[in-house]
């Protein structure tokens, strides 16, 4: 069975993925694996574009008709959460657009609930590719965004200011581990082969956890940055236990973030 897989080119998707897209032994699968931003990711799955992806928690309950949420293959976990940063100063300006990356992206939404818990007045938000929101931080020409992924790792050496840390706001007010992302399979591919999907995934991951090295060249070349420790720890932070099982603390964190979703 041929089947359409989009990831992203981050160290922990490409590190729990790489056995997979390589090929697993006796699969029955084959696989055409399309890489790109989270968003992007979204969006392709909003169109039913590919059968199996790793997309951002907060998109699922637009796409939970067509899409079930798998039990492995995602990224939920502490202290992992995404950063609102400056590039001017240590404090948070109202009256400064905001650049998040991407509508549907988790992160968007984590940036929205922590703007409303504060009572901070009404924020124009811009949004713009996750790579493009750290740039234009570093260049100047935004004057605040919200970072994800390697960017997460790199801040300070850059000469950012960390506004707010909005993965710690969302554990200290819920109680439960940041819901960043989710593997999701097309329903209509039927039960018995999401199954066959999830017991995969978890044999990619295990494989990956049995490697001596974190980084293989696969890793080093899909990459945004070209740092090992920075891929290292980042494969360290977003790869954990939830990445296998989500489990009861991992459904109550998704379960809380997508109440939210419809809420909005």
């Amino acid at each position: 069975m041929r089947l359409k897989l989009g990831i992203s080119t981050c160290p922990n998707d490409t590190y729990i993925y790489e056995a997979l897209v390589q090929g697993l032994e006796n699969s029955p699968f084959e696989w055409d694996v399309h890489f790109a931003d989270v968003q992007t990711l979204n969006e392709m799955v909003r169109r039913g574009e590919v059968d199996v992806a790793k997309v951002s928690a907060q998109v699922y309950p637009k796409v939970e008709g067509e899409y079930a949420s798998l039990s492995c293959g995602g990224a939920i976990g502490y202290g992992c959460g995404p950063l609102l940063l400056s590039s001017v100063g240590d404090s948070f300006c109202p009256e400064k657009p905001v650049v998040l990356p991407g509508a549907d992206t988790t992160a968007a939404l984590l940036f929205k609930f922590w703007h409303q818990k504060t009572g901070k007045s009404e924020q124009k938000i811009e949004y713009a590719l996750f790579d493009q929101v750290y740039r234009s931080l570093r260049s100047g020409e935004a004057s605040q965004g919200v970072v994800i992924h390697e960017h997460r790792f790199t801040w300070k050496r850059d000469g950012l200011y960390l506004l707010q840390d909005l993965g710690a706001f969302w554990e200290e007010n819920t109680g439960t581990p940041i819901p960043l992302g989710i593997g999701v399979a097309r329903r209509s591919l039927g039960e018995d082969v999401v199954l066959q999907v999830e017991k995969e995934i978890r044999e990619s991951l295990n494989i990956a956890r049995k490697r001596e090295n974190l980084v293989t060249p696969f890793i080093d070349k899909l990459a945004q940055i070209d740092d090992p420790d920075v891929m290292e720890a980042h494969i360290r932070m977003f790869v954990n236990d939830f990445s296998e099982n989500v489990g009861d603390r991992g459904k109550a964190s998704l379960e809380t973030l997508w109440a939210l979703v419809q809420g909005e």
